[in-house]
């Protein structure tokens, strides 16, 4: 189980880079006030994507088949919410974090007493992704983005995750 969650894991913080790197790249026209805080979050996402990928190397584990299609649909969703703004942005990163931070404590629950290695590195993000979370939703609230993208973004979300486990 701890091997499964540690690729799917892998292959999502490969999207959320995907996410952020098409966002920067739009939002130097449509949002400049917000290429700062996005190149942090690339950055810690990457970090995540660092971390998941050396616990790969280390059980000796090929990365999840599903990890080529998260960096598409995240570029995808980066360039569509990049175009529509800051308000779009900051709604996507919501609703995105949302969904990771209940799947991290699945994750972290299913784990308790049986991989407490994969438990281990899986928590050193929580806290990251909830900073992600909480700055956005500070800027998110009330715009008419978040009710649009929230039930979309969330639902591909569920669905990548389910198809990362299933592959």
């Amino acid at each position: 189980m701890g091997d499964r969650l540690l690729k799917v894991n892998h292959a999502g913080e490969n999207g959320a880079v995907a996410i952020y790197s098409a966002q920067i790249w739009l939002a130097r026209w449509t949002a400049p006030s917000l290429v700062q805080d996005l190149h942090q979050f690339r950055a810690d996402e990457q970090g995540h994507r660092a971390l998941f990928g050396h616990a790969l190397q280390q059980r000796n584990l090929r990365r999840c088949r599903s990890y080529w299609l998260c960096w598409l649909g995240g570029w995808v969703l980066g360039c569509i919410t990049g175009l529509a703004g800051a308000r779009a942005i900051h709604a996507t990163t919501v609703a995105v974090e949302k969904v990771v931070l209940q799947h991290l404590e699945q994750q972290l629950a299913a784990l308790a007493g049986e991989d407490e290695n994969a438990a281990s590195i899986i928590a050193q993000i929580v806290t990251e992704e909830q900073l992600h979370h909480d700055h956005s939703a500070t800027h998110s609230r009330d715009s008419g983005w978040d009710r649009i993208i929230h039930p979309i973004v969330s639902r591909a979300t569920k669905s990548v995750i389910w198809l990362g486990m299933h592959l």
